[in-house]
């Protein structure tokens, strides 16, 4: 049984953009005619940056070490790797001896891929 194209099934989807569009422009348009209007007085206090009331002390941008970076997006990147493992354990029955031997191949490119970050020196901070 083919099922055609019927626009009226879209109308759900086009209400709820309308709605939220127009929640958007209202909330712009009475939040700029509500509020009230002042003169913006710049002073060395208010533009200090706040940081949940502990005083400022130093320069704020020192230097993270490359390692740092190296190790969040090594975990970010094995992180999303990991996320595929759990449709394949929700389908393991269906997926048969295929599934189970694309799985190997994939664990197989991951467990590569931990030995050759770890042959790189990834994970040695003293560095």
């Amino acid at each position: 049984m083919e099922r055609t194209f019927i626009p009226s099934d879209y109308i759900p989807i086009l209400v709820q953009s309308v709605v939220a569009l127009g929640f958007v422009v209202i909330t712009m348009v009475l939040t700029h005619v509500i509020g009230g209007k002042r003169k913006k007085i710049r002073t060395l206090r208010k533009d200090e940056n706040f940081e949940c009331g502990i005083e400022v002390k130093g320069n704020a941008r020192f230097p993270f070490s490359v390692k740092y970076f190296l190790i969040a997006i090594l975990f970010v990147l094995f992180d999303v790797e990991i996320i595929f493992f759990y449709p394949w354990a929700i389908n393991f029955k269906e997926s048969g001896w295929d599934g189970f031997l694309e799985m190997l191949l994939f664990l197989g490119f991951l467990l590569f891929g931990f030995y050759y970050i770890y042959k790189k020196g990834a994970f040695n901070w003293e560095e």
